[in-house]
């Protein structure tokens, strides 16, 4: 049995990713390492499309990975993570991000087709230089007026699942006595 045959037969003739069942090709994943058995995932042509040209990048189309994220297939999962990656700055896709999980494996196998787009990524660090992810819990070390409120957010303040500006390396956002705020890296510590 051939590789797309046993594709197909795995996916029920349709792509992984968004459900189509026009125009499906195989799709080997880049960086993938060389003792995992499937590397290669049946997908549609508008899927192909946007992954190899960046430019042609249709986010609406992706919701369709609010499905496909949870496949037990550690490619399908991989591929998905990337997407939902490229299109964190459209806000939903990091939701999706928060919620998904990956085995260290599939999750460091992931990560190796992103490594390039990492380095020019902005990198949020707290008050002691620690990395920040989204997600992470952070501690307020100081007393904190909101801006446009009569608000103060209270030094030694739990603010968990953080979620990160991906244009500006001081910006987080989290909520504080239920409301949603943005806080400076240099005024928090993670927990």
């Amino acid at each position: 049995m051939n590789s797309e045959k046993s594709l197909q037969e795995r996916s029920g003739n349709t792509c992984e990713l968004c459900g189509s069942e026009e125009n499906l090709s195989v799709y080997e994943l880049p960086d993938s390492p060389r003792d995992v058995a499937e590397i290669s995932i049946l997908i549609c042509n508008t899927c192909n499309e946007q992954i190899e040209d960046p430019e042609k990048v249709i986010p609406n189309h992706w919701r369709c990975l609010n499905d496909s994220m949870w496949s037990t297939i550690p490619a399908v999962q991989v591929m998905a993570w990337r997407m939902l990656n490229r299109l964190k700055a459209e806000g939903w896709p990091q939701d999706l991000l928060d919620m998904m999980y990956l085995e260290d494996e599939t999750k460091e196998w992931a990560k190796a087709g992103v490594a390039e787009s990492q380095a020019e990524a902005v990198i949020h660090r707290d008050s002691n230089g620690v990395i920040l992810e989204a997600g992470d819990s952070v501690v307020l070390i100081k007393d904190l007026k909101v801006k446009g409120s009569s608000m103060v957010a209270k030094q030694g303040t739990a603010v968990r699942r953080i979620s990160l500006d991906h244009e500006n390396e001081k910006y987080i956002e989290g909520k504080v006595d239920g409301q949603q705020i943005v806080l400076i890296t240099d005024f928090v510590k993670k927990i």
